[in-house]
């Protein structure tokens, strides 16, 4: 099994918590005495065969999945034995390709990410915090918001530093944080790489390379448009968010909730925190999209649910929220089930039309059921 999941997120901390329960043995793939160990992985892995064994960072050294997809087999033909391994990585796409390769039929991915609503306590403030903050443990624990916030630029120099360049990737750290930045701005946008190319005189295809970097470091979301079955005009571009609120905001130089209340990003600031937080309750096999027309109707989030329903999500931070005249329509367009709009508030209500107002963390327990 590997357990994907965004640096500082807790994967090694849940990882050690299931060793203590059963047999197994730790190895960090960026510690030099762990990495000794394996010099010979097949002599070493072989005589701890009765163990879970957990290799955390394991994108590290592509070359030891060959090695895996080996000891599994041998594992298989002896004893039937499954879950013997637990790969821990914190970079998605790259590693799903490395595993995939040589570990076909013999893998399965859980994707690990921040705190979210169901994870704290549901009040106010501490909702607030969370959105401020981010989901990184060690942001939303932080003492103050400046102690959070140093917190988080560390983070980001971690991986723009010292990340980036491991995994291969030759970028200048300074040109990869403007960007970084500009699409911050451009939270839940389409993007126009020619522009952003410009902006940081490179050309469009090393704009798109960057951003898929990005993406695969589970840094941005990207959110593929719902075209199926539609016969109007429809944007076909993803939208792009930074997936943790708190680095957002940082990169965005928010460092307070009045700064933040203040701010032109608000709305789409809430509008990436709820994605966030409701794609981490889904079922694994439940899709997600984005819907938009060429002459303007949008759903900010349209699911389809392993059952075929299809949930119609519209999202919107005043507690007064409102939808446009045509949005029943624009419902119907993708065969909605279940229409909702979240708004900031800690009610639900109906708006008329099948459609339902209510909160984030409302929305959140009922698809989780």
């Amino acid at each position: 099994m590997v357990l994907l999941g965004a640096r500082q997120v807790g994967k090694t901390t849940l990882a050690k918590i299931i060793a203590k329960e059963i047999d197994s043995i730790y190895l960090d793939l960026e510690a030099p005495e762990d990495l000794l160990k394996l010099s010979d992985p097949t002599s070493f892995l072989s005589a701890h065969a009765g163990k879970l064994v957990i290799l955390d960072e394991i994108q590290r050294i592509p070359n030891l999945f060959p090695v895996l997809r080996g000891l599994i087999d041998k594992g298989r033909e002896q004893d039937h034995r499954a879950g013997r391994f637990l790969l821990l990585g914190s970079a998605s796409m790259e590693l799903m390709r490395q595993s995939s390769e040589s570990l076909t039929g013999r893998i399965s991915y859980i994707e690990m990410g921040g705190l979210n609503l169901m994870e704290i306590d549901d009040n106010p403030e501490d909702r607030q915090t969370l959105w401020l903050r981010g989901g990184f443990p060690d942001s939303y624990l932080a003492s103050d918001e400046d102690a959070a916030l140093d917190w988080l630029e560390n983070l980001i120099r971690t991986y723009l530093e010292r990340d980036t360049p491991q995994l291969g990737f030759r970028v200048p750290a300074v040109r990869l944080r403007r960007l970084w930045t500009m699409l911050a701005h451009l939270q839940g946008e389409t993007i126009n790489y020619s522009k952003l190319a410009s902006n940081l005189e490179v050309d469009a295809k090393t704009v798109s390379h960057y951003i898929d970097i990005l993406t695969d470091l589970l840094l941005l979301r990207r959110l593929e448009p719902w075209h199926a079955n539609v016969k109007k005009r429809v944007v076909k571009s993803p939208r792009y968010y930074v997936r943790d609120s708190g680095i957002l905001h940082r990169l965005l130089g928010i460092n307070s909730q009045d700064t933040l209340l203040s701010n032109p990003v608000l709305g789409k600031s809430w509008e990436g925190f709820a994605v966030e937080n409701i794609l981490s309750v889904l079922p694994s096999r439940a899709e997600s999209y984005f819907y938009r027309t060429a002459a303007g109707a949008e759903i900010d989030l349209v699911i389809k649910m392993p059952s075929a329903e299809i949930w119609a999500i519209e999202i919107k931070y005043g507690i007064a929220p409102k939808v446009g005249k045509h949005y029943s329509q624009t419902c119907n367009d993708v065969g909605a089930t279940h229409k909702y709009v979240v708004y900031g508030g800690d009610d639900e209500f109906p708006l008329g039309n099948d459609v339902s107002v209510i909160s984030l963390s409302m929305l959140m327990q009922r698809l989780s059921l």
